[in-house]
């Protein structure tokens, strides 16, 4: 068996680099304060801690990566399709949330995922997520005072501090690690193995944050 390394990332590297640049500093490190003190209180049984977001998949495979025996040619198949959304709620003990949504996804429908969440707490609830178009909307900021009542506070990040989310974590692992290769065979195959997976999140799949 022989290793295939990825290829280089150029743009990728150099996007974070440039997320860096643009951030203020000292809103990103009171940013990791507040949300060490949160999970903190959540240990004490205090509240609850999500991190929300948004990612997708679509039959152009995102695979870093991959073995293959040496002189073996291994093909991924690879087609355009409609993106396949997920919208997620995450925590750090691995609970998981979600939603799919073939297409586009605007704020009403993030908006109707943050009412059904709502309804499933049990204690107040810390959701964390960033400065989306989708979630600084003037209707879905609108509804932030409703969710308050019900025990439910957004909180979001600092600009350009995606490393702050874990939820961004849990996509990567979805995308590299979880979803097969056999995923990509079609539009359907696609939305019953992201499926399956989404279900095992917390079970079979897991992330051990320190």
């Amino acid at each position: 068996m022989r290793f295939v390394a990825p290829l280089p990332e150029p743009v990728k590297v150099t996007l974070n680099e440039l997320l860096k640049n643009k951030r203020d500093q000292a809103e990103f490190e009171q940013a990791q304060q507040e949300i060490a003190v949160l999970h903190e209180r959540e240990a004490k049984g205090e509240l609850d801690v999500y991190y929300y977001d948004e990612s997708g998949v679509s039959l152009t495979p995102t695979i870093p990566y991959g073995w293959q025996a040496s002189g073996e040619t291994e093909e991924i198949p690879s087609s355009r399709s409609k993106r396949l959304n997920i919208l997620g709620f995450y925590s750090r003990d691995n609970k998981f949330e979600a939603t799919t949504i073939a297409g586009w996804v605007n704020s009403e429908m993030v908006i109707a995922c943050f009412d059904r969440f709502c309804e499933t707490i049990e204690k107040e609830t810390i959701v964390i997520i960033d400065n989306a178009p989708t979630h600084t909307s003037h209707a879905f900021k609108a509804r932030l005072s409703a969710w308050a009542d019900k025990g439910l506070i957004v909180k979001n990040l600092p600009t350009y501090s995606p490393e702050l989310n874990i939820i961004e974590i849990l996509w990567r692992f979805i995308k590299y690690k979880w979803l097969p290769l056999s995923a990509y065979q079609n539009y359907k195959q696609l939305k019953q193995e992201l499926q399956k997976v989404l279900d095992l999140i917390g079970s079979q799949y897991s992330i051990s944050f320190a």
